[in-house]
Order: C-alpha cells, then sequence, then structure tokens
C-alpha cells in the first residue's frame, strides 16, 4: 500500500510536463488533459481511500528518495497518509476538477491559456507533495512550489501594473513564511540531531523527552511553525496579502485563496499538532490569532465593495475558526470546516462574475438609498470609527510596508558605494582574505573565526539588499545577488571545518548554472534595447517570449527551487549554522528572505509590465 503513494504524485507531474510540450493553439487538448489529470487523481483517490479505510486505515509511512546522505545528516524524501492526507486530497482533486473544466470555457481563446494550466497543473503537483509529505524536507518542496505559482498566477496579466505589483507583495510576505519554515527545519535538526519525520512526532515519549532536554529549542521550533502557518493562512497581522492576490483570473482565485492554498496553514498545524500539543504558550497563540481573526476579517469583509475582497476576508475569517479547532484539539471538526469552507468559497468566487452582474442590474432598477442618521451618541462614534479600520483593512498594509521593507529599502538604497568599482576590488580582495583564512586555519588564532564569519555573512547581507532596493542596471543587481551568495556560502564555511567542497557544491552547482545563463539573457536584452534599468516596467515578454521562460527558470535556479541541486545545498547550509550562532543566522536567513524578492523583483522589471513601445496599449487598471 505504502507504494502506491507515489502513484498521486507522478501523476501531477506526468501531466505537467505533458501540458508544456503541446502548442497553445490546441486549448482542447491542453484543457482536456488537466480535466484527465484531475478525474484520474480523484479516482484513485477515492478508490485507495476505499480500500486504506475496509483494511483498518493504518496511519502509512513511506521514505522513497534519499537524496544526500552523510554521518552528521541525511536529507530525504518521505511519504505519508492518513485522514488529514485523505480529505485534503480528494477535495484538493475534486476542486481541481471543477476549476479545470470552468476554467476551459471561461479563459477560451486568452492569451495565456496553455500558461494557466501548466501553472495550475504545477500547483496541482506541489499540493500533493505538501500533503502527502512525511518530513519537514518534502513538505518544503511543495511549500516552494506553491509560493511560486501564486507568484505566476498573481501576474497572469502580465501587461497590467497592479497583477505584477501585488504578486510581488504577495511573494514578499509568503517569503516570511518560508524562511519561518526553514529556521524550524534548521532547529529541529539541532535539536532531534537527524531528519524527523511525522511519525516519529506521533512518539510522545520521545517528544517529551527532546522538550524536556532543550525546552527553549522546542518552543523556537513550535513559534516558527506556527509564523509560517499564519502566513500561508492569511491570519492577523498578515491578513493585507490576500486581496492583493485577487488580481489573478477568477479561476485561480477560487482554487488559490478561496480553497486550497489558504488553507495549508492549518494543514500544517494539524501536522504538526503532536509536537506542540503540550505547549500550553504556543496553544494560547495560536487559540488568540485565530479568534482575532476571525473578528477583524468578518468586520473588513462585511464593508467591502470588491466582491472578491468580501469572500476573501470572509474565507479568512473561517480559516482564523479553524486554526481555533485546531489548537483545542477539534481535527475532525477543522476537516469538515475545511472542505466546507473550500467548496462554498470556490463556488462563491466562481459565480461572483454573474452574480455582480445581476446585482448591478437589480440596483439600477430597484435602489432605494438608506435614510441618513444624524444623531451622534458615544455607541456611534466607536461603530463609525470601527468601520474606517475596516473600510482601510486596519491598515495592516501600510504598517507593514512602513515597519517591515521600508528601513530595508532605505538600508539599501543607501548603499551606493557597492557598485562603485574601488569596492568591488576592495570585495574580492576581502573574498581572498577569507579563503586565505579557511586554508589555513590550523595556523590562525581562534578569536579570529568568532567574528570574520559574521562580517563575511554581514557583507553578503548588504549586497542583497542593494540588489533588492536597485534602480538602476539589472546586469549590477543580478551579480550583487550572486556575490552576495559566495559571501554567505563562505561565512559558513569559515566556521565549520565539517562542511566540505561537495557540501559547497550542492549550494552552488544550480544557483551558479543559473546565474551565468541568468547574465547572458540579461545580457541579450541589453544587446537588444540598451535598456535594462530597474526603474520600471519593460514588458519584453511581450517579443521575446521564451528569453523570458528561460530568465523565469534561472530565477527559480538561483533561488533553490527543488529542480536544482540548490535545494539540497540551501538544507546543508542551514544545517551547518550551529544552535549558539544567533548573529549568524539572523543575517543569513534575512539574506535568504530578500533574495528571492530581489530575483523575481528583477525578472518582473525586465519582462513583465506593458510593453514601452506601446504594441498593444492597455489602460493601467486592476483585473
Amino acid at each position: 500500500m505504502n507504494q502506491l503513494l507515489q502513484f498521486f504524485l507522478l501523476l501531477p507531474l506526468l501531466g505537467f510536463f505533458a501540458s508544456t510540450l503541446l502548442s497553445k493553439k490546441k486549448e482542447n487538448w491542453i484543457a482536456n488533459l488537466a480535466i484527465l489529470i484531475s478525474s484520474v487523481q480523484l479516482l484513485g483517490l477515492i478508490i485507495f481511500t476505499i480500500y486504506w479505510a475496509i483494511h483498518e486505515h493504518p496511519i502509512l509511512d513511506d521514505k522513497h528518495w534519499v537524496l544526500f546522505n552523510k554521518s552528521t545528516i541525511e536529507i530525504f524524501i518521505d511519504f505519508f497518509f492518513d485522514a488529514s492526507t485523505a480529505v485534503y486530497a480528494i477535495t484538493g482533486a475534486s476542486l481541481t476538477l471543477l476549476v479545470s473544466i470552468f476554467s476551459r470555457f471561461y479563459l477560451h481563446r486568452e492569451e495565456g491559456f496553455k500558461r494557466f494550466f501548466s501553472t495550475l497543473l504545477l500547483f496541482f503537483l506541489g499540493y500533493n507533495i505538501l500533503i502527502f509529505s512525511g518530513n519537514f524536507e518534502t513538505l518544503f518542496i511543495g511549500w516552494e512550489i506553491l509560493g511560486v505559482c501564486s507568484f505566476l498566477l498573481i501576474a497572469f496579466y502580465r501587461d497590467r501594473y497592479l497583477p505584477i505589483k501585488n504578486a510581488l507583495k504577495t511573494i514578499s510576505v509568503y517569503r516570511v513564511g518560508d524562511v519561518c519554515l526553514l529556521l524550524a527545519m534548521w532547529m529541529s535538526h539541532h535539536l532531534w540531531h537527524e531528519n524527523i519525520t511525522f511519525i516519529k512526532l506521533t512518539d510522545s515519549k520521545l517528544v517529551e523527552a527532546h522538550l524536556l532536554e532543550h525546552n527553549w529549542y522546542g518552543i523556537f521550533i513550535a513559534g516558527m511553525i506556527v509564523i509560517a502557518a499564519l502566513v500561508k493562512s492569511a491570519q492577523f497581522p498578515f491578513s493585507s496579502w490576500l486581496p492583493r492576490a485577487m488580481e489573478g483570473p477568477t479561476t485561480s482565485s477560487a482554487i488559490f485563496y478561496g480553497s486550497l492554498s489558504v488553507h495549508m496553514g492549518v494543514f500544517l498545524m494539524i501536522r504538526t499538532y503532536p509536537y506542540w500539543e503540550n505547549m500550553v504558550m504556543i496553544k494560547a497563540l495560536i487559540l488568540t490569532m485565530g479568534i482575532a481573526t476571525s473578528i477583524i476579517a468578518s468586520g473588513i469583509s462585511s464593508v467591502q465593495s470588491s466582491v472578491k475582497t468580501q469572500i476573501a476576508y470572509s474565507s479568512v475569517a473561517q480559516i482564523g475558526l479553524m486554526f481555533a479547532e485546531v489548537a483545542l484539539g477539534f481535527h475532525w471538526l477543522a476537516l469538515i470546516h475545511f472542505s466546507g469552507n473550500a467548496f462554498l468559497r470556490t463556488y462563491q468566487l466562481l459565480v461572483s462574475p454573474s452574480v455582480l452582474s445581476y446585482r448591478m442590474h437589480d440596483m439600477f432598477f430597484n435602489f432605494s438609498p438608506n435614510k441618513l442618521n444624524t444623531k451622534k451618541t458615544f455607541f456611534s462614534k466607536i461603530s463609525n470609527s470601527f468601520y474606517i479600520l475596516n473600510v482601510k483593512e486596519w491598515n495592516l498594509d501600510q504598517y507593514w510596508f512602513r515597519f517591515g521593507w521600508s528601513p530595508f529599502k532605505w538600508l539599501g538604497k543607501n548603499l551606493q558605494f557597492l557598485t562603485k568599482k574601488p569596492t568591488l576590488i576592495a570585495l574580492i580582495l576581502f573574498y581572498g582574505l577569507g579563503l586565505a583564512a579557511n586554508e589555513y586555519r590550523e595556523t590562525l588564532p581562534a578569536i579570529v573565526f568568532e567574528w570574520i564569519p559574521f562580517l563575511y555573512s554581514f557583507a553578503g547581507l548588504l549586497m542583497i539588499l542593494k540588489s533588492f532596493s536597485e534602480r538602476g542596471d539589472a546586469l549590477n543587481a543580478w551579480i550583487l545577488i550572486i556575490t552576495g551568495q559566495f559571501f554567505i556560502t563562505l561565512s559558513v564555511v569559515l566556521l565549520n571545518e565539517d562542511f566540505g567542497f561537495h557540501h559547497i557544491a550542492f549550494f552552488l552547482s544550480g544557483s551558479l548554472t543559473a546565474a551565468v545563463v541568468g547574465y547572458f539573457c540579461l545580457r541579450k536584452m541589453k544587446s537588444l534595447d540598451q535598456d535594462i534599468l530597474l526603474n520600471r516596467y519593460h514588458g519584453y515578454s511581450y517579443g521575446h517570449p521564451k528569453m523570458s521562460l528561460v530568465f523565469l527558470i534561472c530565477c527559480l535556479g538561483m533561488v533553490g527551487l527543488p529542480f536544482t541541486p540548490t535545494f539540497i545545498g540551501i538544507d546543508l547550509l542551514f544545517s551547518h549554522i550551529h544552535k549558539h550562532q544567533e548573529i549568524l543566522i539572523i543575517f543569513t536567513s534575512i539574506s535568504f528572505l530578500f533574495l528571492e524578492v530581489a530575483v523575481l523583483r528583477i525578472y518582473a522589471r525586465i519582462f513583465l509590465g506593458q510593453h514601452k513601445n506601446k504594441f498593444h496599449p492597455i489602460a493601467y487598471r486592476s483585473s
């Protein structure tokens, strides 16, 4: 029975590769492929679940592929199946089938028809990897794929300004959750001294023994998991990205932010519940945030003028209740609640255009304004204050920008000296000094290796922040990202003599290949148009779609998506940072947070947006 689990991952994978080979003119073939894949997946899941339930529904765990193995660390793909997986898998396959059928007609003759279905199948693959995952590494693969698909589908209307801007906003908030999950994986390696699986987390004696010995490490892991879940499910105070994500097609909004992707935080809470169920502080935090989100989101949804925003915040309010249900141990209630909410929100979003048309028609003929109440009482002032707060969505977006991103942008803008030639020469010499220090480690005093690695890590962080805020030449920003990765790698190597050359090769092989190809893509675009400044959107994908695709793959390779060895290298890199090296882990985490945002920002600025030559003038307005 365990061996059958891989079927539910191989099928979406084959569907995705097959969709990329089809011509974009063959709409029926593309749509029928997605419908076929989701239909076979749904039928197979139903048969498998019935067979599994008849045989006393055992928890299945299958250690499938070992990706890296050494005495200190083992990275492997692990598949897991229980009641939560069954509910999420069947619900996901059902909704993917419904959205595929609906999209076949809804997106007929749309320019990005094939792009939508290919991304949908990639999302379906990432979704299944996540819910069938048996350890954090496998879960993180699906988690990252969902994030990238979110970015691509929000920016689906690539010749409009707002979808691209909001795609970058969404991925920047998503990245906070990604880094928190990376930190949870980092500390769990030091807590368990192994790649812990979810089935081992159900062993209460093992968990209790480790947490009694390392209580604060356990709380740190649980806290990072909770933040990652709150971000993914748009819970307070991370709720502001969800209505911005509605810029994509209605069908992608339905399956992503109405039904499946937005519920992944709840799934993560259910999957890790045996680990934190006895942590009163963590349970209280989850309960508080869930109830607070439910109250705030309900108020916001009741006053919004956009139907998509209303549905988005209504879904967030229900997910807040699911968090509370999971914290209280009512998992079956949470699973039933998830299925009902997912189907309801998908239905509401798919019919929303028709409902809006009927409502506008009705208001035109039957409009009657409410009577104005001029009485001012204390309670009316309180009510009006909450009304304004809800209309402004509690200013969450502004607070995130002011206190979250603005300080880093300000710092990056004040690092102009990093792009000057004398500074670059000094950095090369500084890097050579670090290589020499690593080579003659045994002859240098130990105090050198207590401070130098932090300097290299900080230098790498500054380069990535400069790239993140760069408004000049895209080639400069790209080179800064590459250089920053080299400095971050060296900062870890200087601290750990066990970090061998093959570990470095794992991290740099994929990202370095992507960096070189991406560099030549940018050079090619500069030779064609002499303009790759990052102060505007250029929209080059309109005239150079193949170049746009190649550069996008390079961007994903740079950030370590699972199709390159860099994915394993990132896990190795974090694992070799010791748990008492707080400064190093802070600098490295912030670097990886802004790395993906900076890379995708370059892609968006160069290849997305309305083309400056006005081949197809379209008003800058929201979808």
